[in-house]
């Protein structure tokens, strides 16, 4: 028989016949590792203990302490556990697709009842017996014929339409959990008691289309969520409690914020206390850019399609365009603004980006090599078509602003220009809660423009700036953009969510397409580079992150209503406004409540909105000049003189730039 060479993790390599099982090497390498196997690593790819290896190969044996194998199998494994479980409790029950998602699986039936929040603890209990049963996990090749006969002997239709829509000819692997039977690529653990009882939880039901296509078949999924320890589990519980507190959409509609409506999908309608604390953050990135040697310009909104054509952003992003069409021959007054006269129809898009605006104005005029850098920001609205089962509150919209700006430079200039921004972006995320984030380095993909030295000092320009300003990064090979490498920078909020916001590209194609240059120190004209970068996002996301990270309790200086001044009794109605008027004198937005109800009530309604600070005042305190201080999440009420209050809120409502 044939040998092969199996080379381990620590270099050493072993022979054996050809059509070993990671099984088998796993026993010859020990008792112990054979036990505690769960699958392997063979020539890259993650491998099933029971499939045959045929050829050399470079092999890893894993165990339950590979978190990333052994979730995938975990998760996996349940997937088909669960849809056991259900032709078992529901016999006449259809299986479809059951993949494996971040923190667990679904898997999609079509049943005639409907499934139930009831259903899902009796599908639970009958999972935790299969996976006591300890049944043997199996797994054959078929050819196709052999397949479909078996799936239409067992009227699965749906297996059989996703086996004829499969390409070629190839053999099909199929998978045995105990006796029940499924069409899977696999891997897989050795027996149903690997999967740790305990560490699993159905979590919810929703319907889906068979294929995503609204045409066809209305299915039922049930999502789960697994790990591989019962800590772990209720760790990520706990996070989703926490997550659904916090969640932007309920404190948004509590705190008066927002709200979201058909007519307008995608779109935000901000309320005064959400714009509060918009141009609050605004103008704090503006004040922060200014000081950065920013200059602020403004673009159009609707844009002709002959420069994004220009810009390679029509054949490549038209999917997420607005499109508007105009006929130019109209006057304005009558004409039927839907007619249109094709020969003066003008097409034009909403801005998806800013970028080729923002080569328009470097365009202006002659541009010398003294010019640079010429740094360009923009609050940019910018529209872009998302699917509506995409959006998600103001997390992810169709209308958007972006703290936007773009670095006009030579190629020289950019590892000092990189440095720059990251010590920028930190000083902001810093002042806006966020003291840690993580850089993430893409780097040349494997189809690309440009020559390799150049791709060499660019990326070497980026790397030499993420070290010169003391930071760790993570590199992403290959998954730079086709014209140039990018920084991609990633927050952690206060229950560990990790959020991706700021980015720095390196662009040379862009002013080329659009036809950029400038006079270099040699008299003759060369393109810049345009190194695109943000700290924020989007506006509407990175406040819907503030939102959740701070539960609602937003830093002082950023919250849209800073005190609020109850009167305890009618008598101190005319002090409550001179409190107000004192404290707004002092920079604090202040608002007065006079109205007839119990100081408790009030206390209860303004906590629920996440008023930071209510001013209590009764007789006592107009007498004494002072007011009784209550902060939100604080049982403990202090009694302090007016002139201090104002003078300690004042200092806290000042922005953390002009501290």
């Amino acid at each position: 028989m044939a040998q092969i060479t199996l080379t381990l993790p620590d270099g050493n390599a072993r022979s054996y016949d050809a059509g070993v099982t990671a099984a088998e090497v796993a026993a010859d390498i020990s008792t112990s590792l054979a036990k505690k196997a769960i699958s392997a690593t063979v020539g890259g790819r993650h491998w099933d203990l029971a499939w045959p290896i045929d050829s050399d190969a470079s092999i890893a044996i894993h165990t339950m302490k590979d978190e990333a194998q052994a979730n995938e199998l975990v998760r996996h494994d349940l997937a088909h556990i669960m849809a056991r479980a259900v032709q078992e409790i529901w016999p006449a029950t259809k299986v479809t697709i059951g993949p494996v998602i971040e923190n667990g699986w679904y898997y999609d039936f079509d049943r005639a009842e409907p499934f139930t929040p009831e259903d899902l603890g009796l599908i639970e209990k009958k999972m935790k017996e299969i996976i006591n049963k300890r049944d043997p996990v199996t797994t054959e090749v078929w050819d196709r014929d052999r397949a479909i006969k078996f799936y239409e002997a067992n009227n699965e239709p749906y297996k059989v339409e996703l086996i004829e829509a499969i390409p070629g000819d190839e053999p099909l692997r199929m998978y045995w959990h105990g006796h029940w039977q499924d069409l899977c690529r696999g891997p897989h653990l050795q027996h149903t008691g690997q999967v740790p009882g305990d560490a699993f939880k159905l979590m919810s039901i929703a319907g889906a289309y068979w294929r995503g296509d609204s045409d066809r078949a209305m299915l039922q999924r049930i999502y789960g969520v697994a790990f591989t320890s019962k800590e772990k589990l209720k760790a990520h519980l706990h996070m989703l409690e926490e997550a659904a507190k916090r969640d932007h959409r309920k404190l948004g509609r509590e705190m008066d914020l927002f709200h979201m409506q058909e007519e307008a999908p995608g779109q935000v309608f901000w309320h005064p206390n959400g714009w509060t604390i918009y141009t609050q953050l605004q103008d704090y990135m503006r004040r922060k850019q200014r000081a950065g040697g920013y200059h602020e310009i403004n673009t159009p909104q609707v844009v002709d399609r002959k420069l994004w054509e220009k810009s390679g952003h029509w054949d490549k992003y038209q999917h997420h365009m607005f499109i508007v069409e105009v006929d130019e021959s109209r006057d304005g007054e009558h004409d039927d603004a839907s007619a249109k006269n094709r020969a003066e129809t003008r097409i034009n898009a909403l801005k998806p980006m800013n970028c080729p605006c923002h080569v328009q104005v470097f365009n202006q005029g002659l541009k010398s090599y003294r010019d640079l850098p010429l740094r360009l920001a923009e609050f940019g609205s910018c529209a872009r078509f998302e699917p509506s089962g995409a959006l998600h509150g103001i997390m992810r919209v169709r209308g958007f602003t972006q703290d936007d700006a773009h670095i006009f430079c030579t190629e020289d200039q950019i590892q000092e220009e990189c440095a720059r921004f990251i010590d920028f972006l930190a000083g902001v995320y810093r002042e806006l809660g966020f003291p840690e984030f993580e850089i993430r380095f893409a780097t040349r993909p494997e189809k690309r423009v440009g020559s390799d030295e150049s791709w060499d000092h660019v990326e070497g320009a980026l790397e030499n700036a993420i070290k010169a300003v003391g930071r760790d990064y993570v590199l992403e090979p290959g998954d730079g953009a086709f014209y140039g490498p990018k920084l991609d920078f990633y927050l952690t909020d206060a229950i560990g969510r990790v959020w991706q916001c700021g980015t720095f590209q390196v662009d040379p194609n862009l002013p080329e397409r659009l036809g950029a240059s400038y006079i270099g120190a040699d008299g003759d004209k060369h393109r810049p580079y345009m190194l695109h970068r943000a700290c924020l996002g989007s506006f509407e996301r990175f406040i819907g992150i503030l939102i959740e990270n701070w539960e609602g309790k937003l830093p002082f200086w950023l919250a849209p209503r800073q005190v609020v001044v109850a009167s305890i009794t009618s008598e101190a109605d005319d002090y409550v406004h001179e409190v107000v008027a004192e404290l707004q004198a002092a920079g604090v937005r202040a608002e007065a409540d006079i109205r007839n109800e119990k100081i408790n009530y009030k206390v209860r309604e303004h906590s629920v909105g996440k008023v930071p600070v209510i001013l209590a005042v009764g007789a006592r305190e107009v007498e004494e000049r002072t007011v009784s201080v209550r902060r939100l999440g604080e049982k403990q009420t202090s009694v302090q003189p007016l002139a201090d209050v104002a003078q300690a809120l004042g200092r806290e409502a000042t922005p953390p730039d002009q501290l």
